[in-house]
């Protein structure tokens, strides 16, 4: 029931008019206009109108609300998970009852964590065996679920090597890449170099052009051109340009040319 239904519920309960309701505070318009939902009142005007009918504000303010039996069993959970205590946060979770639309997905994130961080413990103290059982849980609980992400599953795999488990790992390439653009922003071309060749897949647009602006740092003109032409497509507006001063270096002033053209055409 909304608000104004409320206050006029409340109000022809207590058998007044929208008149005698009113006093000398509010005019019976914007009462009206209260009951009827075309306007809230304000905090002091709503506690003024609850004292006259004898009712608490908190009456007209609460709306339909999903109450939750599990409430306490996540508060605890919370609070021992806040705390480092993961063993006993996984028992207080033993008392949940699904289904709940309300804590679900909480519960079923905070049950990920905890897994994990226990699985770093038994690998600390040594029992991969149990280490490898928790990830096996939290795989099976779905590493992929509403607010887990890539970062949790890349943490689950490495984790699941330590204790011994056989599963692909993680790709460092987007690292690489980012760790390769930052070291050439800071005038490190042999750092990004270096960090480049690091990276499994050397075909990647992006890559090609990183290892495009490292050659062409190092005057390697012409293995520069063919980085910045399997990054042009991805990568036009960066990949022409530094192509332009490839030909010019190598004389190829023709295809320098063209390329200048080129850049027209992608100028706003």
């Amino acid at each position: 029931m909304e608000l104004g239904e409320k206050l006029r519920q409340a109000r022809l309960e207590a058998g007044l008019s929208q008149r005698a309701l009113c006093g000398e505070e509010i005019t019976r318009n914007m009462l009206s206009q209260i009951e009827h939902g075309a306007a809230r009142p304000s905090m002091g005007t709503l506690q003024y109108l609850a004292a006259r009918l004898g009712k608490p504000v908190s009456y007209f303010l609460e709306e339909t609300a999903v109450c939750s039996p599990n409430q306490t069993v996540m508060a605890e959970a919370r609070r021992l998970f806040d705390g480092g205590s993961y063993a006993d946060a996984r028992q207080a979770l033993s008392d949940y009852r699904a289904p709940d639309e309300v804590y679900d997905r909480e519960r079923q994130l905070m049950e990920i964590l905890i897994c994990l961080a226990l699985a770093e413990q038994a690998i600390g103290e040594g029992r991969k065996p149990y280490a490898r059982e928790l990830l096996e849980r939290a795989a099976a609980l779905g590493i992929d679920a509403a607010y887990a992400g890539e970062d949790l599953e890349r943490r689950r795999r490495l984790l699941l090597c330590h204790a011994g488990g056989e599963v692909p790992l993680p790709s460092l390439d987007e690292e690489l890449l980012i760790r390769a653009e930052a070291a050439l922003s800071r005038g490190e071309p042999e750092r990004a170099g270096h960090l480049l060749e690091a990276a499994e897949d050397h075909t990647l647009p992006r890559w090609c052009l990183l290892m495009g602006q490292v050659l062409l740092a190092q005057k390697q003109f012409g293995e520069a051109v063919r980085c910045f032409q399997a990054a042009e497509a991805a990568y036009p507006e960066q990949a022409i340009p530094n192509l332009e001063i490839c030909y010019r270096e190598l004389g190829d002033y023709k295809s320098a040319y063209f390329c200048a053209l080129r850049q027209k055409e992608h100028s706003p």
